[in-house]
């Protein structure tokens, strides 16, 4: 599993994931920023929604483009991509509303600073166990 995941595959994989994860991120943060700035809506909240916006498009990128010629059937894999979804949510949210609370950074730069280690965990479950591409 280890050799796997550092593989020339696995790195092409993660290169795709990485750009489709920059687009999905943009709408989530662009998501989170008019529901907080512009409809007063509570950040936690606010991110959440974006979280399930992105997620939903990172998953149609992520059938078509970057695990592509999984054997996974479409309906099933997304029901796959939501369960792993909800653990990228909890971890998220989770990681997001402790910097909030304990720290002065601002929710913006709080909300990049935890996609990076929650995308890194769900890159890793959605290529071995969802679209099973490693």
């Amino acid at each position: 599993m280890i050799a796997r995941l550092f593989s020339r595959r696995a790195a092409a994989m993660l290169g795709r994931n990485t750009v489709a994860s920059c687009l999905a991120f943009a709408v989530s943060f662009s998501v989170l920023w008019v529901l907080v700035e512009r409809f007063a809506v509570g950040e936690v909240l606010a991110a959440t929604v974006g979280f399930v916006v992105a997620n939903s498009l990172h998953y149609l990128l992520g059938r078509t483009w970057i695990f592509r010629g999984t054997d996974r059937a479409v309906g099933k894999g997304y029901v796959y991509f939501l369960a792993t979804g909800g653990m990228g949510l909890a971890i998220t949210m989770g990681l997001y509303a402790l910097v909030l609370e304990y720290t002065a950074i601002n929710y913006l730069v709080a909300r990049v600073f935890v996609s990076v280690f929650a995308g890194l965990a769900m890159f890793t479950i959605n290529a071995t166990l969802n679209f099973r591409r490693l």
